[in-house]
């Protein structure tokens, strides 16, 4: 369907059968990330108003799942992983060896592609801060996140998941 797709256009502008087409002829790969990480990532780029975590988190609660921000939205909602049948997944925290994996299955040269990553670092801070941001929450809004995330717990191993409990 090269006239009608373009980088600007939509998936939802195809119909059942052109999208069926178009995403067999993609190696589709969905990288994801802890949802509660996803909130603390968000927090700390200021994308919110909100002066403390603890009210940030109301607000996403207040916003509700379907005025969320792409930036906090459920990955389910978002990726639609029950439709698309995904090649491969990459778990943030472990990208050098994933995305070394991919590189190689393309052909492609992996040292000379791959930036320096710190995933044990990274996995380290996060674990260290995602203790601290849990903490200033009210066992209301701990459980409020975990029913707002259900999906995206369900569907990926989040086994650290601060939002698991």
């Amino acid at each position: 369907y090269p006239r009608r797709h373009t980088p600007e256009t939509r998936l939802s502008e195809f119909n059942l059968t052109e999208i069926e087409a178009i995403l067999g002829s993609y190696t589709k790969v969905l990288f994801v990330r802890d949802p509660f990480q996803r909130l603390i990532s968000t927090f700390m780029q200021g994308m919110g108003s909100s002066p403390s975590f603890s009210s940030f988190v109301q607000d996403v609660l207040d916003s509700g799942q379907h005025n969320a921000s792409v930036a906090w939205k459920p990955l389910v909602s978002l990726c639609r992983p029950c439709l698309i049948q995904y090649d491969y997944v990459v778990m943030f925290g472990f990208l050098r060896h994933e995305l070394g994996h991919l590189l190689r299955r393309a052909g492609l040269p992996v040292d000379s592609l791959l930036p320096e990553f710190t995933d044990t670092q990274v996995q380290w801070t996060y674990s260290w801060l995602s203790e601290q941001m849990f903490s200033e929450l009210s066992l209301q809004q701990k459980k409020q996140l975990s029913h707002f995330y259900h999906r995206d717990l369900a569907a990926f191993p989040f086994s650290s998941s601060f939002l698991s409990d």
